[in-house]
């Protein structure tokens, strides 16, 4: 079979696209291969438009088989089950800057599956997935107006890195990804060590210029290997009907519904505006399902209308204004730390949990690097929220990725390991939703770690900026800290999380085909001003610092270091010893390989006697040390003592007692609990004990 194969020289490693070799009755497929990292992607549609929807239905894959990186998959069955987080993130990283490029108006089912074959170290997956999408739908016969590349950036000792290896990576100062079409930045996602606006701006146009070399190169496939763009049937509201609705409800009417500061009044106007709409229509069978898609499409273009030429926000805010914020701290009894953050109708219950890091999540993927996390930042959604009727059915890809954007903006203020020897956990509860719980779990995250007495670095705080365009690339409006509505009916939502340093994490979603420069610079700047006046305002009155000690019902850790060569005698004999250890004290604990050893519990004295324990254990018997033993065995020649779990030593009969006895039982019984001194070495090199030297 004939194929067509291209390649190019991508950040010093050779990208290279098989097309037509795998997957022919796919709409696109593209075989890629990214040094020895492989993966297959392919794009195929629907031949007719999905009936009953109002929306675009992409579906975007990414599938981690485990074969690609040499191993068999874990549980019962052996084989690949559930999607992992890595890959629920990395579609969603694939769908956001590719879904505004489909025409508005499709309905017909997409789907985008990427199946990651091989993995190279040196050359990432995700990335190569990223590209092998845009190829593969470019290439294809759906309508898309692209194409659209993506490059990953580094920083390592403050030198840019373009698509850097997983050793690169672990050393980085910042995980950026950009997604450009031809002329703009159309996506941004990144984690950052508090890194500067100014470098980050820099780096994310550095990325930009990359993405133009790719673009040149998909064009040259597309060229020889692009399919014809095939028709579709338009599910555009007809114009006939706007006209309609128009004369019922005119555009003043519909700024006087769409105008009101809490969401339940506008959404009460609109369910009475459609009431009236749907008696007016009663007799029109084509136009009575377009309601609901007409009236929103009327609802977007009046508060765009409002907000770009009258400047005027549906809450009555001024563009730059935040929402009435309010912020507490302990508002969940007997947990390790909990706070609430509230902003506007949007608000946020944030509960941090505190374990030994035994308790650290293990990660079964294709990253050979990380296989723990310590740090879980976990999000959930529920319907009430938002005043709606639905059963919880667990959490959702957008649950997920809210929850990694929050978990990735407080990551560079934790504490080392060796500093806070924790496993930490936190949960942000959704109470009440109008635009930007992300950035509120960021908010309640920071100050719940605080009020736990992690010792966090610094200060982290979260504002989402949003955008209304006109015509022109000059005819635009930012607005900072949009709200559900502004979000729904704008064309941009830009996360900015940070310190009072530089940021630590951007999500970036629009819905139109790119952002210009000037757009990125000023959501940033507007982000970093709205942030500081947050922590400034809100935040740091509730609570200014972490707590010098956690809480009396997180557990206590008491760390010792011992010599590794010594960690067999701690852990016995199929853990025999430690286990005897932690039965007879009641607390948890942990040994790494280089000797570090952590007491995990809630009782002081119960964990110094642990530490008691392992330190005799490991410790050689010193002559003149005394040591508390219990009796465990009796013999004719004398007895022996238990001084810890496995740490044994004989006391000589004629060492028990300062009188003269015949026999041992004359004193001792099984499980007395008496003093030995150490008396050193025997002639034999044995050491011995006295019960009868003690002083």
């Amino acid at each position: 079979m004939s194929y067509k194969s291209f390649s190019m020289e991508l950040a010093g490693r050779t990208l290279t696209v098989d097309v037509g070799r795998v997957a022919a009755q796919a709409n696109g497929a593209a075989f890629m291969h990214y040094g020895d990292t492989t993966v297959l992607s392919t794009a195929t549609a629907s031949e007719k438009p999905r009936d009953g929807i109002d929306f675009f239905p992409l579906s975007v894959e990414y599938e981690e088989k485990l074969y690609a990186v040499g191993k068999i998959p874990g549980g019962f069955t052996r084989r690949e089950g559930k999607a992992s987080e890595n890959a629920i993130l990395t579609s969603r990283v694939i769908d956001r800057p590719m879904r505004p490029l489909f025409p508005k108006d499709y309905r017909n089912d997409v789907t985008i599956n990427n199946m990651v074959m091989s993995v190279d170290p040196e050359c990432s997956p995700e990335l190569t997935a990223m590209l092998g999408s845009a190829i593969a739908v470019a290439i294809s016969d759906i309508p898309f107006d692209g194409p659209c590349a993506t490059t990953q950036v580094g920083m390592v000792n403050g030198e840019f890195v373009f698509n850097p290896n997983a050793s690169q990576n672990a050393n980085s100062d910042l995980k950026l990804t950009v997604a450009s079409t031809r002329d703009k930045v159309i996506m941004i996602e990144a984690g950052a060590n508090e890194v500067p606006e100014d470098k980050m701006i820099e780096a994310i146009y550095a990325a930009h210029a990359v993405n133009q070399q790719v673009i040149e190169f998909i064009d040259k496939i597309v060229a020889e290997c692009g399919k014809e763009k095939h028709s579709y049937t338009s599910c555009a509201i007809p114009e006939e009907l706007f006209a309609a609705i128009r004369e019922i409800v005119p555009p003043a009417e519909m700024e006087v519904v769409m105008f009101a500061e809490q969401k339940q009044v506008r959404e009460d106007r609109i369910r009475e505006l459609k009431d009236k709409l749907a008696e007016a229509f009663a007799e029109n069978e084509e136009w009575l399902p377009l309601i609901d898609e007409a009236v929103y499409q009327y609802e977007k273009k009046t508060v765009r209308k409002m907000i770009l030429k009258d400047q005027k926000r549906p809450d009555g805010r001024a563009i730059t204004q935040i929402r009435p914020l309010a912020a507490e701290v302990d508002i969940v009894p007997r947990v390790h730390g909990s706070a609430m953050f509230t902003r506007g109708q949007t608000q946020i219950c944030n509960v941090t949990t505190l374990a030994p890091l035994s308790e650290a999540q293990r990660l079964d993927g294709l990253d050979e690097f990380e296989t723990s996390k310590r740090y879980m930042h976990h999000y959930n959604f529920p319907a009430y929220s938002v005043g709606e009727t639905k059963v919880s059915r667990g959490p959702g890809r957008r649950e997920i990725g809210h929850g990694a954007l929050a978990e990735r903006a407080l990551i560079p203020v934790l504490p080392s390991e060796e500093e806070f020897p924790y496993a930490i956990r936190t949960v942000s509860e959704t109470f009440e939703s109008n635009g930007s719980t992300s950035m509120a779990s960021t908010c309640a995250s920071c100050m719940s770690l605080m009020a736990a007495g992690v010792p966090i670095k610094k200060m982290v705080a979260g504002i989402s900026c949003g955008l209304v365009t006109g015509e022109t690339d000059d005819d635009y409006i930012l607005l900072t800290d949009i709200q559900g509505l502004e979000d729904f009916f704008g064309d941009m939502d830009f996360k900015v999380t940070g310190t009072d340093a530089g940021i630590t994490a951007i999500q970036m979603d629009i819905k139109i085909h790119g952002l210009t420069r000037p757009i990125v610079e000023g959501a940033i700047a507007r982000c970093r001003e709205a942030r500081m006046f947050i922590m400034e305002t809100c935040m740091k009155p509730a609570i200014s610092e972490p707590r010098p000690e956690v809480g009396p019902y997180a557990p206590k850790i008491i760390q010792i270091q011992i010599d590794p060569a010594k960690i067999g005698e701690v852990v016995g004999q199929r853990g025999k010893t430690i286990n005897a250890i932690i039965e007879q004290t009641g607390v948890k604990i942990d040994i790494t390989d280089d000797g570090a050893v952590s007491v995990c519990g809630t009782d002081a004295e119960a964990m110094q006697k642990a530490v008691e324990l392992i330190q005799i254990i490991v410790t050689d018997f010193e002559e003149g040390q005394v040591l508390t033993g219990k009796v465990v065995s009796i013999k004719d020649f004398g007895a022996f003592l238990e001084f810890a779990p496995g740490k044994e030593a004989m006391v000589h009969i004629s060492k028990i007692s300062k009188e003269r006895i015949d026999h041992v039982e004359d004193v001792l019984t099984l499980g007395d609990v008496v003093k030995a001194v150490c008396l050193g070495k025997d002639k034999m090199g044995r050491v011995s004990f006295s019960i009868k030297d003690v002083k």
